[in-house]
């Protein structure tokens, strides 16, 4: 794992797992700066069972190496969780069952979602979220909608007024 890009930002994921546990989150690994690394912008990877969707931890971009889990009993109901969010950037999903995991994807509301395979990008598929995160798409086809303004202009280059459009010649 690399270091995080700020010391705010390093010291906001400390604050939301801290006050995750106050939440009754249960800290299952990691969950702070690790020893030996000197004043580097570390953080170590943590994982925390949330009892409920209501942990604000749930529904905050930490951007940083922390993984937020709750439990579920069937396909619905986590189809719901996962879309009880103001967030839908990118979503993961892992599972034996490949039916399943198109089922999931595509009820799923985020901009890409990874099927058994952790975090991969490229610049021919577009990327970009759903919702609060990842306005617009970034990358492949769809950049070019979103990084160009088409506009037709019809220009008349003579002196003399342009003859009826409507007629037949």
């Amino acid at each position: 794992m690399g270091p995080l890009c700020t010391t705010s930002q390093l010291d906001n994921i400390e604050r939301e797992v801290a006050f995750a546990q106050t939440q009754g989150g249960k800290l299952l690994h990691g969950g702070k700066r690790p020893e030996n690394m000197g004043d580097g912008l570390y953080y170590e990877p943590t994982i925390i069972d949330c009892p409920g969707q209501n942990l604000r931890i749930i529904d905050t971009e930490l951007f940083g190496p922390v993984l937020s889990v709750i439990r579920f009993k069937d396909e619905d109901e986590v189809i719901r969780l996962a879309n009880d969010t103001k967030h839908g950037l990118a979503a993961g999903i892992f599972t034996k069952d490949s039916a399943r995991s198109i089922r999931v994807a595509k009820a799923v509301r985020a901009g890409i979602v990874w099927v058994n395979t952790y975090r991969v990008v490229s610049p021919i598929a577009e990327f970009g979220g759903f919702k609060g995160s990842g306005y617009g798409r970034e990358s492949g086809f769809q950049a070019m909608y979103d990084y160009t303004r088409p506009k037709t202009i019809w220009m008349n280059t003579s002196d003399e007024p342009m003859a009826n459009p409507f007629v037949m010649r």
